[in-house]
């Protein structure tokens, strides 16, 4: 069974399981290897919760119900919830599965699987970034790597397990920066079927999708006819294109209307990610979005979103500033920050931005190189 049979049965295998009948398991001379006793199932149907116990054997639910069979192990559950494993559908995991893969910050969440491969980023890199790649993970974290693609990874994986389960989207942004680099122009032909091809292999490698990235670069260089042309591979496989769209605050309905035609024309399935209107001057447009989806729905598109749970987001500080002034690459784009045609608009660019968060202590820095490891945990306006 290849990979992306395996996502497909796997599915509603795991549905059937955590459906499992009620059922006796014979008399307390029965052994099954474990019982679950007490809890409050609720068993992701949608159904009320109810009281139950649940029998396991080997790496299947036997019964759910009244158990009278004995456990090798048993564990009480009397006055708390049991339910099957959470799908995180958009999760940048990748790889710090490799370097933390007890991943207890997603199974004390009760996350058992993991989607990666979000945002337009997925690995699929060319041999020189594999190779600084690996460098680097061997010098921070002990880890290598060794792989270049998704079958490299998914092996790897397989090789040295993770406590959860992995899938993974192939990213836009990666497929284009492989063929045609940070070049701010559109696809060619060619480049087109270049594109194609390569999430064609992906789709085989097992990816369970194509996500795009259109607020980074170089995912936002596509126009509308490359995202289709990229997200039709997918048709008649069942997964969706999912898009981090080209705009979360002022342009948002644009942007809405722009996700949404790339899922029709193309025939497949539309996930919008972390749907939110940015920015106070923008909140009415929340109800609009929602309005937006549900007549897309209505018109027969297929079209869900997911959205996290808090107000704080996270992302790379070059997002401050329009997706043109990074093409080219980092060091053309520290280029134009400092030259005195073009840094005055970046700069109204950028607080503009940050207007729209509030003000400059609204952005807290997470993550930092060696060289800039003095500013982690501190405040832009501190910084200032």
């Amino acid at each position: 069974m290849n990979r992306r049979t395996f996502m497909r049965v796997g599915g509603a295998a795991g549905v059937g399981a955590v459906a499992a009948p009620s059922l006796l398991l014979g008399s307390r001379t029965h052994r099954v290897d474990l019982v679950l006793r007490g809890a409050t199932v609720f068993d992701g149907t949608g159904a009320p919760g109810r009281r139950a116990d649940v029998a396991v054997t080997g790496d299947r639910i036997a019964a759910v119900g009244r158990i009278d069979a004995t456990g090798t192990v048993e564990i009480d559950l009397r006055g708390l919830a049991l339910a099957p494993g959470f799908i995180d559908i958009h999760s940048h995991t990748d790889l710090s599965l490799l370097v933390e893969p007890r991943a207890e910050s997603r199974i004390r969440q009760g996350v058992t699987l993991d989607v990666t491969g979000q945002d337009g980023s997925s690995i699929l890199w060319s041999e020189t970034d594999a190779l600084d790649r690996d460098a680097r993970y061997r010098d921070r974290y002990g880890v290598g790597l060794g792989f270049r693609d998704l079958d490299g990874f998914f092996r790897r994986l397989q090789r040295t397990p993770a406590a959860i389960n992995v899938a993974s989207m192939v990213g836009h942004g990666s497929v284009r920066g492989l063929v045609m680099g940070y070049d701010d122009r559109p696809a060619n032909g060619e480049e087109i079927a270049r594109m194609r091809g390569l999430v064609g292999e992906a789709l085989d490698q097992g990816a369970v999708g194509l996500s795009s990235g259109l607020e980074y670069t170089p995912g936002g260089f596509a126009d509308r006819g490359e995202l289709v042309a990229l997200a039709e591979v997918l048709r008649g496989t069942g997964y969706p294109y999912a898009s981090h769209m080209r705009n979360e605050d002022d342009g948002l309905l644009g942007a809405i209307e722009e996700c949404l035609h790339v899922g029709w024309v193309a025939g497949v399935p539309v996930q919008v990610s972390h749907l939110k209107a940015q920015g106070r001057r923008n909140y009415w447009k929340a109800a609009a979005a929602l309005a937006t989806l549900e007549e897309a729905c209505a018109a027969g598109v297929d079209v869900d979103f997911d959205r996290y749970p808090y107000v704080a987001y996270a992302t790379g500080l070059s997002n401050l500033f329009p997706a043109a002034a990074r093409a080219g690459g980092s060091a053309r784009f520290v280029s134009r920050l400092v030259d005195p045609e073009t840094a005055p608009a970046l700069e109204r660019a950028a607080r503009d931005k940050i207007a729209l968060l509030g003000d400059w202590d609204a952005v807290q820095i997470t993550s930092a190189g060696a060289s800039t490891s003095w500013a982690r945990g501190r405040r832009l306006g501190a910084l200032a």
